[in-house]
C-alpha cells in the first residue's frame, strides 16, 4: 500500500530535493507540498496524508506549531508527523515531541535513512535521527522529574511492554524477546497508551523515560 506524504519547507530546492528522495521509495507517494505551516495546515486538511513531513522554521507558522494544530484537531488527528530540521537543538526536540510529532530527523540523514524513518513512522514506530537518540534520553532524563504513580495504572506485562518499546523494539521484536504473540504485543501497546494518555510510540518511549522506568545506558 502506498504511502500518502504531504512535505512542509520553505526553501524550493529543499521540497524538490525531498520529492526526489522519497520519490525513489515506491511506498512513498507525495501529494502536496507547502511553502509555510499555514499551507501545510491547508494541505493536510485538503488530501488527508498518511504522513506529513515539516521544516521545524517555516514562515507565518512553524513545524511546531503547525504540529500542535494538526494533533488537536480531530480531522487530521490521526496524520503522522515528523520534523525535518537542520537544527539538532535539544529544546528544538522536546518541544516538537511533545507537541505531538513523530519523529525529528535532520536535513543532514542520508536519502536512504530518510526514508527508513519514514516508514518506521508509518509503521507506529520512534522515527528519530540516531545521532539524536542519546541527546534525547539525556535531555528527559534531566529535565523532567519522574512520575512514577502514574505506572500503578498498568499491569506488570504492560510494564514490560513499555520498557522494550522505549528501547526501540518492534511489536514483532518485543513479541519473541517477551514470548508473546504479536497480536497481544499491540493489544498490550494500545492499553499502555490508553492509561497514559499518549498518542502514539514515540510519546511512550519518551514516557518511560518521563516516568523513570527506563534510565540512560540501558
Amino acid at each position: 500500500m502506498t504511502a500518502r506524504v504531504v512535505i512542509a519547507d520553505d526553501e524550493p530546492l529543499v521540497r524538490q530535493g525531498l520529492r526526489m528522495v522519497l520519490g525513489l521509495d515506491p511506498e512513498l507517494e507525495i501529494v502536496a507540498e507547502a511553502e509555510d505551516g499555514v499551507a501545510a495546515l491547508a494541505a493536510i486538511t485538503e488530501h488527508r496524508p498518511d504522513l506529513a513531513l515539516l521544516d521545524i522554521r517555516m514562515p507565518r507558522l512553524d513545524g511546531i506549531e503547525t504540529t500542535r494544530r494538526l494533533v488537536a484537531d480531530p480531522v487530521t488527528a490521526d496524520v503522522r508527523v515528523l520534523v525535518l530540521t537542520t537544527f539538532a537543538d535539544d529544546d528544538l526536540i522536546v518541544a516538537a515531541l511533545r507537541a505531538g510529532a513523530s519523529g525529528y530527523l535532520l536535513k543532514s540523514m542520508p536519502p536512504e535513512h530518510l526514508r527508513r524513518a519514514l516508514r518506521q513512522a508509518l509503521d507506529g514506530q520512534t522515527a528519530l535521527a540516531p545521532t539524536l537518540v542519546d541527546r534525547l534520553v539525556r535531555e528527559y532524563a534531566e529535565r523532567w522529574a519522574p512520575r512514577a504513580p502514574a505506572l500503578d495504572r498498568l499491569t506488570p506485562r504492560e510494564t514490560e511492554v513499555l520498557v522494550e518499546v522505549a528501547g526501540g523494539l518492534s511489536n514483532q521484536e518485543i513479541a519473541r524477546k517477551l514470548f508473546l504473540g504479536e497480536g497481544t504485543v499491540k493489544t498490550h501497546v494500545a492499553a499502555v497508551l490508553h492509561k497514559l494518555g499518549l498518542r502514539d510510540r514515540t510519546q511512550a518511549a519518551v514516557a518511560a523515560y518521563e516516568l523513570g522506568l527506563v534510565r540512560p545506558g540501558r
